[in-house]
């Protein structure tokens, strides 16, 4: 299953870090970014942490809050908030019900070995919980900057 630009976002209900539970209807009235990332503290994942948690205040003044989601558990996850000091929320998605959702929980391949996992996922979702901008496959590199450039245009 796959959702699209325009598609509404399918609804969610997760606990996230800091004893938080973050949701869809939480979010109802307010555009937000939705990303989806394999695993908590590992290279790529910390660096688009950290990318989201330095935009952080641009990303305010637009209006937009981030949550970022991935299959671990709570502790690891706790721990790699922690230790980044990662104030948005991360969600486990421990599972993956809501990365199926979204079309995020795919089949993927390592040394000829094939396995479930995320592939790495953007959602920037508008204030009327409709998915305004998509971006599958991410490359960590510059991605924030395609976020902020997309929101922008949104007028978010």
């Amino acid at each position: 299953m796959s959702i699209a630009e325009g598609d509404p976002a399918p609804d969610f209900t997760l606990p996230a870090s800091g004893g938080r539970t973050v949701s869809l209807s939480a979010m109802k009235g307010k555009p937000f970014i939705l990303y989806f990332y394999p695993k908590a503290d590992t290279p790529g994942c910390t660096k688009e942490a950290c990318a989201f948690e330095e935009a952080g205040v641009t990303l305010g003044k637009m209006g937009l809050n981030v949550i970022g989601v991935s299959p671990d558990k709570m502790k690891p996850i706790e721990t790699f908030a922690d230790k980044y000091s990662l104030r948005f929320p991360l969600a486990s998605d421990a599972d993956h019900a809501v990365a199926e959702a979204y079309g995020c929980w795919v089949e993927k391949s390592m040394y000829g070995r094939k396995y479930m996992g995320i592939d790495r996922s953007t959602f920037l979702i508008d204030a009327e919980g409709k998915i305004a901008k998509a971006w599958r496959k991410v490359s960590v590199t510059g991605h924030v900057d395609a976020v902020l450039k997309a929101a922008r245009e949104l007028g978010a």
